[in-house]
């Protein structure tokens, strides 16, 4: 009788081990093999259940060096750069900025020695990827490297592509800048229907001999527009007796390049100077392509966004650091969409008054940005 309960007793004992066994090994299992719970160190860990290779993530920090053609603070500049950055937003980077400052500085001597020193921070510092806005940057910077291991993408860059070597080139990609010629004339004419005759003026800045070109090819779109003249011009003295012969001629006239005028001792005149000494001496109404000069007091313009220019710009660094995209994948395009803008103290002092309807569908301006 004694045996038959101690053999019950041994059964109950040995059920119950083996089930907490059972329990325990079956949890280690769990633990163990469950991919969800699966951590990764600095080595790559085979995940059993799955048979895949579980990476680890790192938290890596990217070195962006950005060239910009021009200075800071100036909105064109500016704005690229903080679209830049918007759209590389939870990605850790150290950016560095380098001005090539050739708006306010454009004798040879100066593009030179600042290009030398860029190149030379790239060179020493070897950053993950190179950021080049407007296209004094590429001719001096950019095509330096060109099938290069940086990868290097620009922005507003109003030349043709091809000719910076940037078509086929491994390690370039980019967003072109596309003024909206026909848009702003179009815009002036709602502000001004009598305006048939215009004069175009421009200094001797490289990009812009292009975009002269592209606009002689677009005006035939507009048969009641006749430019009478596309003037490149070097000196400021030279800029102003334009203007001031233009007021008889024309029934208006636009700006593309009005940084590289010099004085008589050799030196720029800001834009700034510029437009206001428009502002003070035309009775005609003027027209540009870019936002901040409509700010300054210049009538209107369907702007380029350089906010919009600078973010494309940073979805396709984006997809080179973090998608592992190489340059030659993605193509170089323009930004499309553009701003109507208006100054409203500018259309006051000429006696225009524009419709609601216009008003309506244009950014106004307010005041002059001095």
């Amino acid at each position: 009788m004694l045996n038959l309960k101690e053999n019950s007793f041994r059964k109950r004992v040995y059920i119950i081990s083996a089930t907490v066994i059972a329990i325990v090994f079956s949890a280690y299992l769990f633990l163990k093999f469950d991919p969800s719970r699966v951590s990764a160190d600095n080595n790559m860990l085979e995940d059993v259940t799955s048979k895949q290779i579980v990476v680890p993530v790192s938290a890596k920090k990217y070195k962006i060096l950005h060239v910009m053609s021009y200075h800071s603070p100036w909105q064109w500049t500016d704005s690229q750069l903080l679209g830049f950055q918007a759209a590389l937003k939870g990605v850790d980077v150290q950016y560095n900025v380098m001005q090539m400052d050739t708006k306010q500085r454009s004798d040879m001597a100066w593009i030179q020695q600042i290009s030398k020193e860029i190149c030379n921070t790239i060179d020493s510092s070897k950053p993950d990827l190179v950021f080049t806005s407007d296209d004094n940057a590429q001719i001096y910077v950019t095509e330096r490297y060109l099938n290069s291991e940086i990868p290097f993408v620009f922005s507003a860059v109003n030349e043709n592509p091809e000719k910076y070597g940037f078509v086929g080139s491994r390690n370039v990609t980019g967003v072109l800048e596309r003024l909206h010629y026909l848009s702003t004339i179009r815009l002036l004419k709602r502000l001004v229907p009598s305006v048939r005759k215009v004069a175009i003026i421009s200094d001797t800045g490289q990009m812009w001999t292009p975009m002269i070109g592209e606009m002689k090819q677009q005006m035939s779109q507009l048969p009641d527009i006749k430019v009478v003249n596309y003037d490149v011009v070097k000196t400021y003295e030279e800029f102003k007796q334009k203007v001031l012969e233009y007021q008889d001629k024309v029934d208006a006239f636009g700006t593309l390049g009005i940084f590289e005028f010099k004085d008589e001792n050799g030196n720029n005149i800001s834009q700034d100077d510029v437009i206001k000494w428009i502002r003070a001496n035309s009775k005609i109404p003027d027209f540009s392509f870019y936002e901040d000069r409509v700010n300054r007091g210049e009538l209107c313009a369907v702007t380029v966004s350089g906010y919009a220019q600078g973010y494309q710009a940073g979805l396709l660094a984006r997809s080179i650091l973090i998608d592992g995209k190489s340059p030659a994948e993605l193509p170089m395009k323009a930004t499309e969409e553009g701003i109507p803008m208006i100054n409203m103290v500018t259309a006051k002092r000429l006696n225009i008054n524009p419709n609601a309807d216009v008003l309506l569908t244009a950014k106004v301006v307010q005041d002059i940005l001095e």
